[in-house]
This record gives structure tokens, C-alpha cells and sequence, in this order.
């Protein structure tokens, strides 16, 4: 009798293949944007949100991000150092920083914008318009189903 065990193919497993391709992705970005500006994936990504929605608080940024409180800490941390960004106590709630980037992370963010837009550029160049509006729609679907998954904390069978 043969002992059928459950097969897992990585190339077809996309959790695996997102991964992937994030890490490549994340890498060279990352190698970029330290070596022009000093900058890691994770300020990358909070100068990017926060230029695009002034006065987030850190853990929206964070959700947004979809980076851990750890990292986003460090990255703001890092960030107000560098005088990128600048907390700015909000009304409502005396306890929470706003954040908003400086005039200084306003320059980061419009020179890296462009390198940015080509890397997006360069990488989708293998697609033409309907495989592209195609796989953003995809991955729209994705990410609301993955969004209610982790809202659902879905339990995985055994």
C-alpha cells in the first residue's frame, strides 16, 4: 500500500510565488534606495503613504503598510532622525502623532517617485494593456479575500 501524502508544488503555490516576487522586488528597490538616499523598503513605504495621506497615525500607516508595529517603529523612528518626517500631536486624541513629512521628505519622495514609476515600468513591460488590467483586477480580488480571511481568523483544517 503506498503512503499518499499530501504534495505540495511551490511553482504552482502562490502564496509562495507572491513571496517571491515581493522579495525580488523588495531587494532591488531596497539596494536603490539606500544606496541614492539612505532609505529602507520600510521608510520607503511610509514616506510613500504619508506623502499620499498627510496625518496618519503610526498604526494606520502600519495597516496600511502592512507592516508589523516593530518595523513601522523603527522606519519612523529612523525617519524623524533623518528629518524626513516630523509627529505632530492630534486633537482628538492627545496621546496619538500625526504623521507628515518635512520639506526634506517631500524632496525624497519626488525624487524617488520617478525611479519608482520606471521600475513599475520596466517590470510590467512584459504585458500589454489586457494582461495588465486583467491582473490588477486579480489582484483586487485577492486582497479583498485575504482582507476577510484575516478578519474571518479562518482555521485551517488539519
Amino acid at each position: 500500500m503506498k503512503n499518499s501524502k499530501p504534495k505540495l508544488s511551490l511553482n504552482e503555490f502562490l502564496p509562495y510565488r507572491l513571496t517571491k516576487l515581493s522579495g525580488i522586488i523588495s531587494r532591488t528597490l531596497a539596494e536603490r534606495y539606500s544606496e541614492q538616499f539612505d532609505l529602507t523598503i520600510h521608510e520607503w513605504r511610509v514616506v510613500a503613504i504619508i506623502g499620499e495621506q498627510p496625518g496618519l497615525t503610526a498604526r494606520q500607516v502600519s495597516d496600511l503598510a502592512s507592516l508589523d508595529k516593530v518595523s513601522i517603529s523603527r522606519a519612523i523612528e529612523r525617519l524623524e532622525k533623518s528629518g524626513r518626517i516630523q509627529r505632530k500631536v492630534t486633537p482628538k486624541d492627545r496621546r496619538a502623532y500625526a504623521l507628515h513629512l518635512t520639506d526634506k521628505g517631500h524632496d525624497v519622495l519626488e525624487r524617488i517617485i520617478p525611479l519608482a514609476q520606471d521600475f513599475e515600468r520596466n517590470l510590467l513591460s512584459s504585458l500589454d494593456q489586457q494582461d495588465l488590467a486583467k491582473l490588477l483586477e486579480i489582484l483586487a480580488k485577492l486582497d479583498q479575500q485575504a482582507d476577510q480571511l484575516s478578519k474571518d481568523k479562518l482555521i485551517l483544517s488539519d
